[in-house]
């Protein structure tokens, strides 16, 4: 089995951390951006800019016509952007389509399931440190690592799995086949609850989680809860695993994704981190009133930035 042809559906920080690569492998036309209206328009126009360089990938509207399907869709979207992606690949998605998501938590893989099967869903995450700024996107080439696989690997790999890797091996792009992938997502969804939702209503940077207790304290009381939850389902997961996995070389005065977000006065992920925790919680009898707290925070934080909780006209209240 080889992967010959791989759709994308998401150029923002993950995507873009992909596609250069993916392109210079797979060749102009084998490697597709699936977009449609007003973003397929602007990509076609603009391009997207990669540390600082301009590319136009081969964009694809799979609506507008027949499209051959692809051997593997990696899904880079936002969490709120997924429930559509899922119907616009579609037309991509054939019987022995490979279907791997990048997306942060720990149901993304469920909602594709949902839609395809799992027999065509692996489980798959990434860790990389990247800027966003508009259509622009800038990361260190040389750091990330795409973790991917069954739901459980051993060698000899099965044969979507070993094709990818050697697609990822020929593009450049590090990865590793974990033996239990459902854990992997876990860890990565306890660092995610502890640094992006902590920095998403606090604004501080990775590098003050190595120089400040505080910083420490606050991201431990929200993770903490996650392995609650992990241990109720039966993911085996130590605390020691979680601070193995947790930024100890990210620059300094980078931040998490959904301060990112926040700043950018975009909307957060964070149905999929704290609102997830608070939704398993609630459903498995795990108190959550870190994640709870920092759930109705952060949405709090994206009202005010939408302007949703303004007087009409600017005027002042009793």
């Amino acid at each position: 089995m080889e992967i010959k042809r791989v759709a994308l559906v998401g150029l923002g920080a993950i995507g873009s951390y992909l596609a250069p690569r993916l392109e210079a492998a797979l060749g102009h036309g084998n490697f597709l951006v699936v977009a449609s209206g007003e973003r397929r328009a602007r990509l076609e126009r603009e391009g997207t800019v990669i540390n600082g360089e301009t590319y136009h990938f081969t964009v694809a509207d799979p609506a507008e016509g027949a499209v051959l399907p692809a051997d593997l869709v990696i899904f880079a979207v936002k969490w709120p952007q997924l429930a559509q992606a899922v119907e616009d690949v579609r037309p991509l998605v054939g019987e022995d389509t490979a279907l791997l998501s990048l997306l942060n938590g720990v149901e993304s893989e469920e909602v594709l399931a949902r839609a395809y099967g799992w027999d065509q869903v692996l489980y798959g995450l990434i860790r990389v440190s990247s800027k966003r700024e508009g259509h622009a996107v800038a990361f260190d080439p040389g750091a990330g690592c795409i973790f991917f696989g069954e739901k459980r690997n051993a060698p000899p790999y099965t044969p979507r799995v070993a094709a990818i890797a050697a697609l990822f091996d020929r593009a450049g792009i590090r990865c590793q086949i974990s033996e239990d992938m459902v854990k992997e997502v876990w860890l990565k969804f306890c660092t995610n609850i502890g640094e992006n939702m902590t920095s998403a209503v606090i604004g501080n940077w990775y590098g003050t989680w190595r120089r400040s207790e505080h910083a420490v304290y606050t991201r431990r009381a929200a993770y903490l809860e996650v392995l609650a939850l992990a241990e109720k389902l039966d993911v085996s997961i130590t605390e020691e695993e979680v601070l193995g996995k947790l930024s100890t070389t990210t620059p300094f005065y980078n931040k998490p994704s959904t301060r990112q977000d926040i700043e950018a006065r975009r909307p957060t992920e964070v149905d999929m981190f704290s609102g997830a925790v608070v939704r398993m919680g609630r459903e498995l009898g795990v108190p959550t009133p870190v994640n709870e707290w920092l759930y109705h925070a952060i949405r709090l934080i994206e009202e005010m930035n939408a302007g949703a909780l303004e007087l009409p006209g600017g005027g002042e209240g009793a």
